[in-house]
């Protein structure tokens, strides 16, 4: 059984560099099915179940084909995989970099591929195209992803520090556009290494006037995204209030992050989902860990298979 977090990706400059892991899970099985004339069968539960989505097109199948492709092995014709997932889909919080983590983080175990951490997140990020999510949910914490090369970094995040989530039920679709709308005409310096810059120092530092004038800047650029995302200013607002250092969109997702004093997490979580409560719009709130684990693995040898909510966290 696999289990991998959740990710941010873009987060802060939304150039796709720094990418955090998140407290929601995606737990996988996966088996080899060794019926001669059998196809893969995916059993999806949690934010999953939903999911429309032919066998051999999912994430996980996709990300068991990365790992095999990258080792030079075959991939099995059939498979049989079961999830479960609390990682909301669309919504920029990395449901498919988990899910191809998790395919090829099992191919690794069950076929026996001799792939380094390094590789495997080369195999994923190849068809993901985050390399700042596969990262985080490969390795956990906070990950710094280069621009110029393969190389990838965790970064240290101060004690004291929290990310407060704020989850809309409507989807990306809007908010890649303004996210594009903003970043139109900024070239790669002014909106991608000066921010990605200033938020590591921020973050490894917990300077808080680093903090504020990063996150004040970012929610500026967004200003046009506005009729787009409803209620994005006063969400930011309500964060602020609360005692955020600020808050802006998490990529290119509607989703609002916040970065918090760990006191103050909790109420800035409630005060977003309120603010945007005013708006009409229904959001899942919830505070990041300073620290969250990435992905792990257990092969069982014995069993057939396990259930795929095994694990999960609460």
């Amino acid at each position: 059984m696999v289990r991998v977090p959740a990710a941010t990706s873009s987060f802060g400059s939304g150039d796709d560099r720094i990418g955090v892991a998140v407290d929601r899970w995606l737990t996988a099985s996966v088996v080899v099915h060794p019926e001669p004339h059998a196809t893969t069968t995916v059993q999806r539960g949690g934010t999953l179940a939903k999911l429309d989505v032919a066998p051999d097109a999912d994430w996980i199948a996709i990300g068991v084909n990365a790992a095999c492709k990258a080792a030079g092995r075959v991939t099995p014709r059939a498979l049989r995989i079961r999830t479960s997932s609390q990682i909301p889909v669309a919504r920029g919080l990395g449901a498919s970099a988990a899910a191809i983590v998790a395919g090829a983080t099992a191919a690794t175990g069950i076929l026996g591929l001799k792939l380094s951490d390094d590789e495997l997140l080369e195999a994923c990020a190849e068809v993901e195209g985050s390399r700042s999510s596969v990262a985080a949910a490969i390795f956990g914490g906070v990950q710094l992803a280069s621009g110029t090369t393969q190389r990838t970094t965790s970064l240290v995040v101060a004690n004291g520090l929290s990310l407060a989530f704020a989850v809309p039920d409507f989807g990306v679709e809007g908010a890649r556009g303004a996210r594009a709308v903003a970043s139109e005409g900024a070239g790669a310096t002014t909106h991608g290494a000066v921010p990605d810059s200033a938020l590591v120092h921020g973050l490894a530092s917990g300077d808080a006037r680093a903090l504020r004038s990063l996150l004040d800047e970012d929610a500026q650029r967004a200003a046009e995204r506005r009729g787009l995302v409803r209620g994005f200013e006063l969400v930011c607002g309500a964060a602020r209030q609360a005692g955020a250092f600020g808050a802006t969109l998490n990529g290119s997702s509607a989703t609002v992050v916040a970065v918090v004093p760990e006191p103050s997490a909790r109420a800035v979580a409630e005060a977003m989902c309120a603010a945007w409560r005013e708006h009409g719009v229904q959001a899942d709130a919830f505070v990041n860990p300073s620290q969250v684990d990435g992905r792990s693995m257990v092969v069982h040898h014995d069993c057939e298979d396990v259930p795929a909510t095994a694990g999960a966290a609460s």
